[in-house]
């Protein structure tokens, strides 16, 4: 029977999510494409979370930085979107795609329209966006970070930018196309070296779940200001439900029940709208890109717990 988290502080269940997540086989291989990640111990595992009064509670390495891959389009979505409004949704679409994260053929289809703001393409189209409002959407998705988790210190890195950009041919296909038809305002070089480097951030979970607290907060930033309003924060709450975890959404809604999204480098956010907001870390990915021992703990969080958004 789940227990109540009035009754259950977050810590021992953390500890008892680890423990059993110790004694798991068959963990998954770390994303192999990019050497930085490849090096990285699938069996590495680290788990926090955020109250909204910033009170953290964490477990294993948690403390570890590591990459953080398409975590971060949730953040530059959340800054396009304070910018521009519902002006966005011209230009991106707010449904689960059932492609893998980074299809050429859907694209084409829709004429090139991504499905949704976390495919890549639909990443892409968000950054392109946030570039022309202001002229470094990699730089303002930096500050947003460093501000949200009250660490100075976060910062790219160069070495995994690198190595994304020398293998990155399909996601400047994918921008080219998008040009073609018009949904790319800038240089597809000036867009991919800033989508490049804001996929190199590095955090750790205690970063991670500290920065995406405004979303659980209804927009409302570490300092008390705005960033969203709430229904801004709905909407992104609801596109990580229905589409953060790539082509594995409806599963991972199953399993979970909670908005959450994912990145190869093996992290997992999560958020509990008026509760609090997780994250979760090891590098052994499943066949669809999201890490096996991440999902299998916010599994077990919400089970022990009972705190779901259902």
């Amino acid at each position: 029977m789940a227990a109540s988290t009035s009754s259950l502080t977050f810590q021992p269940v953390l500890e008892r999510i680890a423990e059993e997540i110790e004694r798991t086989p068959g963990r998954g291989l770390a994303a192999d494409y990019i050497p930085a990640l490849a090096a990285r111990d699938p069996r590495s595992f680290g788990m926090a979370v955020a109250e909204l009064d910033g009170t953290v509670y964490g477990v294993g390495e948690w403390r570890e930085p590591f990459s953080t891959q398409s975590i971060t389009k949730v953040f530059t979505l959340a800054l396009d979107l304070a910018r521009e409004g519902d002006a966005l949704w011209e230009h991106v679409g707010r449904e689960p795609s059932g492609n893998p994260f980074n299809s050429l053929v859907q694209l084409e289809y829709e004429h090139g329209i991504p499905r949704n703001p976390f495919i890549n393409a639909g990443a892409l189209v968000v950054t392109d966006r946030l570039h022309t409002r202001t002229g470094d959407a990699a730089g303002e998705l930096l500050s947003l970070l460093r501000a949200e988790s009250g660490n100075a210190g976060l910062d790219f890195d160069h070495d995994v930018a690198a190595s994304e950009t020398a293998h990155g041919d399909r996601n400047a296909a994918l921008a080219h196309l998008m040009a073609s038809y018009g949904n790319i305002g800038n240089p597809v070089p000036v867009l991919l070296d800033d989508y490049f480097r804001q996929c190199s951030v590095m955090a750790s979970c205690a970063d991670l779940a500290l920065a995406t607290v405004f979303l659980a907060r209804h927009g409302l930033r570490a300092d008390g200001s705005r960033l969203l309003s709430r229904s801004q924060a709905k909407q992104i709450n609801a596109i990580m439900l229905t589409c953060g975890t790539y082509d594995a959404a409806g599963d991972f809604a199953y399993r979970v029940g909670l908005p959450g999204k994912s990145g190869v480098g093996g992290g997992i956010i999560a958020v509990v709208p008026g509760r609090c907001t997780l994250c979760v870390w090891s590098p052994g990915l499943d066949e669809r890109g999201n890490s096996v021992a991440g999902v299998a703990a916010l599994d077990r969080f919400t089970t022990l717990t009972g705190v779901s958004v259902f």
